[in-house]
C-alpha cells in the first residue's frame, strides 16, 4: 500500500475514534503552500488541529515521536493559515493534539504541544 493510501485508511480510523469521543471533524487534510494538517475538528468551543501518526511497531518509535519540534511548527504555521483565512475570533481557544496509532491501539493525545 503507497503512503498516501495508507495515510488516508488511517486518517479515517482517527476521524472514527474523534467522532465516538463527540468531537466534530470539520475538515480533513487542509493544505496551504505552508504545509498541511491532517484533520481540524471541534470539541465545544475549541478549535483541534490534529496531527495522525501510525506505526506497525515499535521497530521506529512511538508513532507520537515523528511529531517532531520541525512538524510541531509547520502545524502551528499553517494553523495560522486556516484562522485567518476562515475569519476566526482571536478569542477562539485553539488546540493541537496527536492521534498516535500503533498497531491496532490508539492513543489521544491532548494539548500534545
Amino acid at each position: 500500500m503507497n503512503k498516501r493510501r495508507t495515510g488516508t485508511k488511517y486518517e479515517d480510523i482517527a476521524c472514527s475514534f474523534l467522532k465516538e469521543q463527540g468531537i466534530e471533524i470539520l475538515e480533513r487534510n487542509f493544505r496551504s503552500r505552508f504545509g498541511e494538517i491532517d484533520i481540524v475538528a471541534k470539541e465545544g468551543e475549541t478549535l483541534l488541529f490534529i496531527e495522525v501518526k501510525y506505526r506497525s511497531g515499535r521497530g521506529s518509535g512511538a508513532p507520537e515521536e515523528a511529531v517532531t519540534p520541525r512538524k510541531m511548527k509547520t502545524i502551528r504555521f499553517v494553523s495560522l493559515h486556516y484562522l485567518m483565512l476562515h475569519e476566526c475570533s482571536e478569542d477562539v481557544p485553539v488546540r493541537y493534539d496527536v492521534v498516535a496509532i500503533e498497531g491496532s491501539e490508539i492513543r489521544y493525545i491532548r494539548n500534545a504541544f
